[in-house]
């Protein structure tokens, strides 16, 4: 519990500065300050600083009985990840240099702990030097690649997530330090940072304008592998797989705004959503069964066809709906209330929230873009905790295969969703 207590007492009080730092690098006497004193405030001197202080606090952790000390100066280096950024934008100090450095000392910072907590017996060594040997490969032999070919080695969003991750599983580890009696998960949270890892890799040597066309894809990919699994009634794996190709959904957007796509990026779009979002969960619905389970997942088709042709062919051109507002809830909210519902509730109650999402999605209530806004509005050591959070949980359901907790977790962050959608909407 004391262990707990430091940890959390740490990210308060980081989260805390960033806060304060955010809002102060805005303001004219900020600015100046840190002009006046690269030495100490520049993003790349920032880089070095956390660097150093992660290495120190590995020395206390490893070698010293100061573990707690080892810990707040951990976790507020892992914050600092975020400041480095906020100076580089708000003084205009981003560097070509800054892009190679910045990943560079994330992996300075989350790899040494690893390592030593994966010879202390907490995580898998095997699994740890495969993460160690496919960071560097795209560190420098990647990177020297991307250079030749004169591409950016600027890291994209599989990289920044992954380095989100690792930074939640040291803290993890040091919890499991203490309290070997908890659930060790700790393994099935390194395998998503490989995987994450690789595919960062991966990323770098494609076009910018072909990412949203291959998320759309793998988007649709998981929407066809949701139904193979629940005609086998893997109905909690089925689930995991729409919810990833949610994610690929949530950055196809994203990408495509950012480094625009190919002519077919709309329609592929469009084709994913349906399937992913519409048959995959109107199967799992046939599949649990009941005497009106045709009839009420051919109601959710019809409803996610019909929210997905509005969106084409009204909403798109309307003039009074605001950036980032969509008109009704959007197709991946309503799948995620049938999905939820399917893990813990009767037929007789699936149907009816069922009949609730899509009367959402073909209403004219306004809901926001979840990425496009609510994401935007969360500071990143905010969302570095909310991450490492739902990634922990998300393990410790598949370790203990606890398909009602899953089923609560989403129908959870569905309300949560839609409560902090209102609320930004009426703002």
């Amino acid at each position: 519990m004391e262990r707990f207590f430091v940890i959390v007492v740490s990210a308060a009080i980081g989260t805390a500065f960033y806060f304060w730092f955010s809002r102060a690098v805005k303001k004219q006497y900020m600015q100046n300050y840190v002009m006046s004193h690269l030495w100490l405030l520049h993003p790349n001197s920032i880089c070095y600083w956390r660097t150093a202080m992660s290495a120190f606090g590995f020395i206390l952790y490893f070698f010293t009985p100061y573990q707690s000390i080892a810990i707040f100066i951990f976790t507020f280096s892992a914050i600092l990840d975020g400041v480095d950024g906020v100076v580089a934008r708000g003084c205009n100090l981003s560097s070509q240099w800054g892009e190679w450095l910045d990943p560079m000392c994330d992996k300075l910072t989350y790899l040494p702990p690893l390592i030593g907590f994966a010879y202390t017996g907490i995580i898998s060594i095997e699994l740890i030097w495969v993460l160690v040997a496919i960071e560097f490969v795209g560190q420098f032999f990647a990177r020297r690649i991307l250079t030749w070919i004169k591409f950016s080695g600027a890291a994209n969003n599989f990289g920044k997530i992954k380095a989100i991750i690792c930074f939640g599983l040291v803290i993890l580890c040091a919890m499991m330090d203490t309290n070997p009696e908890f659930l060790n998960i700790t393994d099935g949270v390194l395998v998503a940072c490989i995987i994450l890892s690789s595919a960062s890799i991966v990323f770098k040597f494609i076009p910018n304008r072909l990412y949203a066309d291959i998320l759309s894809v793998l988007n649709f990919c998981c929407g066809v592998t949701s139904l193979i699994l629940t005609h086998h009634y893997y109905f909690s794996w089925a689930i995991c797989i729409i919810i990833a190709g949610q994610l690929f959904d949530l950055f196809d957007g994203r990408m495509a705004l950012k480094h625009g796509g190919t002519k077919y990026g709309p329609y592929l779009d469009d084709i994913a959503d349906f399937v992913s979002f519409g048959l995959a969960p109107a199967y799992v619905i046939v599949q649990i069964g009941g005497s009106l389970a045709w009839v009420v997942s051919g109601i959710f088709v019809i409803g996610v066809a019909f929210r997905l042709i509005r969106f084409i062919a009204t909403d798109k051109k309307r003039t009074d709906l605001p950036e980032g507002i969509f008109n009704g809830l959007p197709s991946p909210a309503g799948a995620l209330i049938v999905l939820g519902a399917s893990l813990i509730a009767t037929p007789g109650i699936l149907w009816g929230l069922t009949s609730v999402s899509v009367g959402l999605m073909v209403s004219h209530i306004r809901f926001v873009h979840f990425g496009r806004v609510i994401l935007k509005q969360i500071p990143k050591p905010v969302f570095f905790l909310i991450s490492a959070s739902i990634i922990l949980t998300l393990t410790f359901i598949f370790k203990t295969k606890n398909a009602e907790m899953f089923g609560y977790l989403i129908l959870g962050s569905v309300l949560i969703y839609i409560v902090a959608g209102r609320k930004w909407i009426r703002q």
